[in-house]
């Protein structure tokens, strides 16, 4: 074991999440999922507006935003944004839209502006989305153009990322309270803020977001699909792993790396094993000792999806963590590529009529808890549609009927 030089995180007074009075599994119980949960298009348009527009989500570092003016734009789930570091030092977003024709505002993926211009009429926004510059502005009604902006998206920094709700402020409760009191103090452990992105793999994958979540909520394909990669001892020790949900997140411990042992004497959980969070809806944090992996999962379309694997690294000069991390780094992309390469075994079903069902174990409980989440907002999405419908259809018969609201 290489003596680290560097910032190392350890558990100290929080709650334990290993040890003999703490549950391996939570009461959650196995689990059947619909093919068409991961198939569905109608349901993909659902989740967009429902479960991820109005959630907070990770898409960027902090450090890709360091000076006043610098801005950076991003795609997935349907949407363009743009976000920018004002000049006060926090952060704004926008829909990258023009609100006179709907063309895209900013179509380079980053730089340092003082306004943006849309090239198709040259309307000109500021970083905050408004518009402040209309050619011929006399012609169009000035109501029209009164306060006019593109829709905001709500941004907050939190561990060295910036997160945003692309469904605008207020629709999301504030970032730390989303997070909840669980993943902030056990996941800010590991002072991402201090650490800095030593690298980044993107992946165009043909399979639903879901997939891919579902793919780092557990381990137990480890012992199979990285069987070149895992030894028989991690096999053994995996089966100890402790499994955790938060309300809508989620974690687990996994003493691979000969650490059971120490981990059972110690029940320094973030200080020994590997752990994995799962940040509802798109993010899972892989976190080492060492170093940590963010997996995220851009939805695209049904059945396409972007992959990313970010890789976070303590900053230092200590050559003996670089050249541990680097090499374990390097392990890691090729048991990531087999997650890749599988998901192309997943596609190739994805209109069988054999395909029905997934069927899930109890130590899969993160995978049934995750989809529960995803359910209940639909659910509930649907029941505030109904109820908008219902109200329309009053307030219709109360105006044929001549009355008031």
């Amino acid at each position: 074991m290489m003596s680290v030089m560097v910032f190392t995180p350890t558990r100290g007074d929080a709650p334990p999440r290993f040890g003999p009075d703490v549950p391996m599994i939570p009461d959650i119980g196995t689990g059947l999922l619909d093919a068409s949960v991961y198939t569905d298009p109608e349901r993909f348009q659902r989740e967009r507006t429902a479960v991820l527009a109005p959630s907070w989500q990770v898409i960027c570092r902090s450090s890709e935003l360091p000076n006043p003016g610098d801005f950076i734009t991003w795609a997935g789930q349907g949407e363009t944004i743009v976000l920018t570091r004002r000049r006060d030092g926090g952060v704004s977003g926008f829909h990258n839209v023009c609100q006179h024709r709907g063309a895209r505002i900013v179509s380079e993926p980053s730089g340092c502006a003082r306004r943006f211009s849309c090239r198709w009429h040259n309307w000109v926004y500021d970083l905050q989305g408004a518009v402040v510059g209309v050619p011929d502005r006399e012609d169009f009604d000035p109501a029209a153009l009164a306060g006019l902006a593109a829709p905001a998206v709500e941004c907050a920094e939190w561990a060295g990322w910036v997160w945003a709700v692309l469904a605008g402020p207020g629709t999301a409760p504030p970032l730390l309270d989303w997070l909840g009191p669980e993943i902030v103090s056990d996941l800010g452990v590991y002072r991402m803020q201090d650490m800095r992105l030593a690298d980044k793999l993107t992946w165009d994958v043909p399979v639903n977001w879901k997939v891919v979540v579902d793919a780092f909520n557990e381990n137990y394909h480890a012992a199979h699909l990285h069987a070149k990669n895992t030894t028989p001892q991690d096999v053994k020790d995996g089966r100890f792993s402790t499994y955790f949900v938060f309300d809508r997140h989620a974690m687990m411990v996994i003493p691979y790396k000969g650490v059971l042992a120490r981990l059972r004497e110690t029940l320094d959980h973030q200080g020994t094993a590997i752990c994995h969070y799962t940040v509802f809806p798109t993010s899972v944090f892989n976190c080492n000792p060492t170093h940590i992996q963010l997996f995220r999962a851009v939805p695209l379309a049904v059945d396409r999806t972007r992959f990313e694997t970010w890789e976070l690294q303590y900053a230092g000069d200590d050559q003996d963590y670089q050249d541990y991390v680097n090499e374990h780094w390097g392990r890691l992309q090729k048991v990531v590529a087999e997650d890749v390469e599988i998901w192309d075994e997943v596609a190739a079903t994805r209109d069988s009529s054999a395909y029905r069902r997934n069927i899930l174990n109890n130590r899969e409980c993160k995978i049934t808890a995750f989809h529960r989440t995803v359910q209940a907002l639909l659910d509930q999405a649907g029941l505030d549609q109904a109820g908008l419908d219902q109200a329309g259809l009053d307030q219709a018969g109360l105006d044929q009927a001549g009355g008031r609201p």
